[in-house]
C-alpha cells in the first residue's frame, strides 16, 4: 500500500510513499537494533568519514530536492537550498563530533580505586522529523546520533516524505552499513499508531519529536510510559522586542525576516512585536513599508520572496486570526486575509490580550504589532506566553540588550538580531511550551549517548566484612 501527497498549490499528485503498518515498523527497529553494535563499534574517524560523504551526496542532489520541496509543501527555491546548506553544516559538524565524545577521570576516595565517567552509544534512536523545514530537521534528528554510534529510525512526514526519503537515500550512498540508518513513511491516518509502535518497541531507546506542542505533549506521557528519555522542540510565539533606543531600520529589516521567512512557518518565527509606545508608530508606519514591497507568488516561477502556505487549513487559520484581531479593535497596516495558499504578508497593530493572536501560534504569514510602556512592560509581555523557544531584543545599547535578554524566559535570545538563526553548532531548543533538551554541537552529544560511571581496582581490597 502507498500514500500520495498532494501539491497545494496545483492539487496535482507530489509524491506517494510506502503507507507502512505497525507490523512492519516493528521490523525495522528490530533490524536496526541488530546493526547496532558493529556501527558503535566503528572508530570515531571511520563515523566521520561516512557522515561527510552523506554531506557530499546531499549537496549531489541538490535539484532533487529543490523539486520534492517545491512540489510537497510549495517552497521556493531558495527556502529549499537554504535548507539543504544547513543541513550538510549539520552533517559535517556531527562528523566533526565523533572525536568529541568523551568522558572524564573523577577523583575517588577510595584508595587505589580508577573511577571514569564514560559516554556511550544507546542503541536505536527514533527522529520524528516534521515537513516546514524538512531537509534541516529531518538530518538533524539523525546526524548527532549516528556520529555517538547509534543507529537510527527516521519517521518522515506524511507532509514531504519524498524529502525526507531521500536523506536517508543518500546516507544509503555514503555507506553507512545496512539498517543503521533507516526510514519510516506511513498515511496519516496511521500516524498515532505507527509513532506509539516504535516508542513502545523494546529496541527503540530514545526519542526525539520536532512538532507541534500539542503532538509533543503525547509523545511525552507515551515516552514515559516506557520510562524512555524524549527530547522536543516544540511550537513557538516568539517576541521581538524593540525599545526606544533601537535601530528602526535594522529593526524592521529583522522583523520581516523572521515573522515572514517560509511564510512564518519556522518555530522561531517572530509572532509578536512588542515596541515601546514612544517609538511604535514610527516602527509601524516603517515596517507596513517594509511589509508592503514583500510581494508574494507562485514558487514555481521564482520571481517573489514568499510562497505558498502548506494547505487550506492554514489559510483558514490565519485568517480567522486576522479576523478576530479586527474585530476586537486591532488595525490591520498591511496585507490581508486570502482565499488561496499563496497569502501576503499581513501586519496586525493595536493587539492586545483579548485577541487570539496575541497567545496562539499562528504558523502563517502573520504577524501581531504589542505596544508597550516601557521596557519592563516589554519584558513582561515577551513572557506573557506558554512558549519559549526564540526571541530578539532591539536597543542601541548592548549591556541594556544583555540585561533585557537575561530576563526574557526562552532558550534563545538575540540582541539585536532577528529571532530566526540556527547554527548547526548552537544549542537549539527551548522551554516551557516550546519543550525540552537541546539539538546541535556538543549539547547534542548529551542527548544521544549514556553516561556510565566505570571503575577499575588497583590495590587490593579491604572490607568491613
Amino acid at each position: 500500500m502507498r500514500f500520495e501527497r498532494i501539491n497545494p498549490i496545483t492539487n496535482e499528485l507530489a509524491s506517494s510513499a510506502p503507507a507502512m503498518t505497525a507490523g512492519e515498523v516493528r521490523v525495522i527497529a528490530e533490524k536496526a537494533a541488530l546493526a547496532f553494535p558493529a556501527w558503535a563499534a566503528t572508530g570515531p574517524n571511520g563515523r566521520r568519514a561516512v557522515l561527510n560523504r552523506a554531506a557530499a551526496a546531499m549537496e549531489a542532489r541538490k535539484e532533487e530536492f529543490v523539486k520534492a520541496m517545491m512540489s510537497e509543501i510549495g517552497a521556493t527555491a531558495g527556502w529549499a537550498m537554504f535548507n539543504l546548506m544547513l543541513a550538510t553544516s549539520m552533517t559535517r559538524e556531527a562528523a566533526a563530533l565523533t572525536t568529541q565524545i568523551s568522558g572524564e577521570v573523577i577523583p575517588s576516595d577510595k584508595p587505589g580505586c580508577l573511577a571514569m565517567a564514560l559516554r556511550e552509544p544507546v542503541g536505536v534512536i527514533l527522529g520524528i522529523a516534521p515537513w516546514n523545514a524538512p531537509i534541516i530537521l529531518g538530518v538533524r534528528a539523525i546526524v548527532t546520533a549516528l556520529a555517538c554510534g547509534n543507529a537510527v529510525i527516521l519517521k518522515a512526514s506524511e507532509i514531504c516524505p519524498r524529502t525526507h526519503e531521500l536523506i536517508i537515500e543518500a546516507f544509503a550512498e555514503a555507506g553507512f552499513p545496512e539498517h543503521v540508518v533507516n526510514v519510516v513513511t506511513n498515511a496519516p491516518k496511521d500516524a498515532a499508531d505507527i509513532v506509539g509502535a516504535l516508542i513502545d518497541h523494546p529496541a527503540v531507546k530514545r526519542i526525539n519529536f520536532t512538532g507541534s506542542t500539542a503532538v509533543g505533549r503525547l509523545i511525552a506521557v507515551r515516552c514515559a510510559q516506557q520510562l524512555k528519555p524524549c527530547l522536543l522542540e516544540l511550537g513557538g510565539k516568539a517576541p521581538l522586542v524593540v525599545l526606544e533606543d533601537a535601530d528602526l531600520d535594522e529593526a524592521v529589516k529583522a522583523a520581516a525576516f523572521g515573522a515572514f521567512m517560509n511564510q512564518g512557518q519556522i518555530c522561531m518565527s517572530t509572532e509578536r512585536i512588542i515596541v515601546t509606545e514612544s517609538v511604535a508608530p514610527d516602527f509601524a508606519r516603517r515596517f507596513a513599508i517594509k511589509v508592503k514591497s514583500m510581494a508574494t507568488g507562485d514558487p514555481r516561477e521564482g520571481k517573489a520572496p514568499l510562497g505558498a502556505v502548506v494547505d487550506k487549513k492554514t489559510v483558514s487559520h490565519v485568517n480567522a486570526l486576522i479576523s478576530d484581531a479586527v474585530s476586537k479593535g486591532a488595525q490591520v497596516i498591511a496585507g490581508s486575509e486570502s482565499d488561496s495558499v499563496l497569502m501576503r504578508a499581513t501586519v496586525i497593530d493595536g493587539v492586545t490580550a483579548a485577541m487570539k493572536i496575541y497567545s496562539e501560534e499562528s504558523f502563517g504569514p502573520v504577524v501581531a504589532v504589542i505596544r508597550a510602556k516601557d521596557e519592563a512592560e516589554a519584558i513582561r509581555l515577551a513572557n506573557d506566553s506558554d512558549y519559549g523557544l526564540s526571541a530578539a531584543v532591539f536597543t542601541r545599547d548592548t549591556a541594556r540588550g544583555l540585561r533585557v535578554a537575561r530576563q526574557i524566559r526562552s532558550g534563545m535570545c538575540h540582541v539585536n538580531g532577528p529571532t530566526v538563526h540556527d547554527e548547526a553548532q548552537m544549542p537549539f531548543g527551548g522551554v516551557g511550551g516550546s519543550g525540552y533538551g537541546r539539538f546541535g554541537g556538543k549539547a547534542g552529544i548529551d542527548q544521544f549517548t549514556e553516561l556510565r560511571w566505570i571503575t577499575v581496582e588497583t590495590l587490593p581490597g579491604h572490607f568491613p566484612i
